[in-house]
């Protein structure tokens, strides 16, 4: 008999630290974490971790006849600047990797009569504003406007939430009998910001590159201009969405697709931000010409009324909150602890 259970993919990343930590506290299901790295000791004793490749189809198989899954949390992909060096990989990774599970939630729905919950973090980089007059005309987006990603990533993102769109709504349409779908559900996420990853390159990067160089003592270059304006989140904020989003009643949603964010900034405020906290900061602007045509191309806001609207969505960290109670304590403490140790 399978056994039910959460799973949850890209688990060792912050957010899926979180969330095993909250859902270990609030549900009674058990856990099971699939990535390629392993996850901290401390969460060990909180779920069952197996180490392995979302693109394994073996190792899917035999999960599929271990347990039978409530709810889905998709986390696994390949962020936006390795997609660009790697767009073959990023495809596998973000769209086959993605359709794989969606593939497993639909026959377990459809197998046990009750459809399994599937939530997938999207992305800013699903939009392409054609131009900077554009950008500055239509500054707060809605979910459906300017859906033209330039970006490798951009465009894995966008098409996954048409495939969750797909096999939530579409599924097996021509069969006799209408199946069970799956439960569909995706955040369109800002730039997030976390105080205990340190970025990796990612295209919204230069905002917490600022703060952790600035930490460190060291200079930086930053590679945008500093009038490019992009909508950002601290983390903690991030996992809450997507726990919010999970818990919501269905009859509530009126979208499959949500935007969420926090506040907006320029890269220049950033620096400003950065600079009262750490005054000896050495942040210079050097625009990189590819990664500011991606910036650019990303929205200045993030309308995100439906998602306040249907669900009750409201980010706990404003600007001076995020910065003041989150991030710089945070990011201090953790460059303090590596000088002492």
């Amino acid at each position: 008999m399978r056994k039910k259970a959460i799973l949850i993919t890209g688990a060792s990343g912050e957010i899926g630290q979180a969330l095993i930590s909250n859902l270990a506290e609030s549900s009674p299901l058990p856990i099971l974490t699939l990535d390629l790295h392993p996850i901290p000791p401390e969460l060990a004793a909180l779920c069952s971790h197996v180490p392995g490749d979302i693109l394994d189809q073996k190792l899917l198989a035999r999960l599929v006849t271990e347990y039978d899954f409530e709810i889905i949390f998709h986390l696994a992909a390949l962020l936006s600047t390795r997609s660009e060096f790697s767009p073959e990989l990023a495809h596998q990774v973000n769209v086959d990797g993605t359709l794989a599970l969606l593939q497993v939630a639909a026959e377990q729905s459809q197998r046990r009569g009750q459809p399994v919950s599937f939530i997938f973090p999207s992305s800013v980089a699903a939009y392409g504003v054609p131009n900077l007059d554009v950008k500055a005309r239509d500054r707060r987006l809605k979910e459906w406007q300017w859906n033209s990603p330039s970006t490798m990533y951009g465009c894995n993102k966008l098409y996954c939430e048409q495939l969750g769109i797909y096999y939530s709504k579409h599924y097996q349409q021509l069969s006799a009998s209408r199946p069970v779908m799956l439960d569909f559900r995706s955040l369109r996420f800002p730039g997030l910001i976390s105080a205990y990853t340190v970025p990796s390159g990612g295209t919204t990067d230069y905002g917490p590159e600022m703060l952790h160089a600035a930490a460190q003592g060291r200079p930086y270059a930053c590679f945008v201009r500093p009038d490019s304006v992009l909508p950002f989140m601290a983390m903690p904020d991030a996992v809450t969405a997507l726990l919010q989003l999970a818990a919501a009643p269905a009859e509530k949603l009126t979208r499959s697709i949500y935007n969420v964010t926090s506040f907006s900034l320029s890269a220049a405020d950033f620096r400003d931000q950065v600079m009262r906290a750490f005054p000896e900061a050495q942040i210079t602007f050097e625009p990189d010409v590819r990664r500011q045509g991606i910036v650019d191309s990303w929205p200045a806001e993030m309308d995100d009324e439906a998602a306040r609207r249907d669900w009750g969505w409201s980010p706990a960290y404003d600007l001076q909150r995020a910065f003041d109670e989150y991030l710089v304590p945070n990011i201090r403490q953790r460059y303090q602890r590596a000088v002492r140790v």
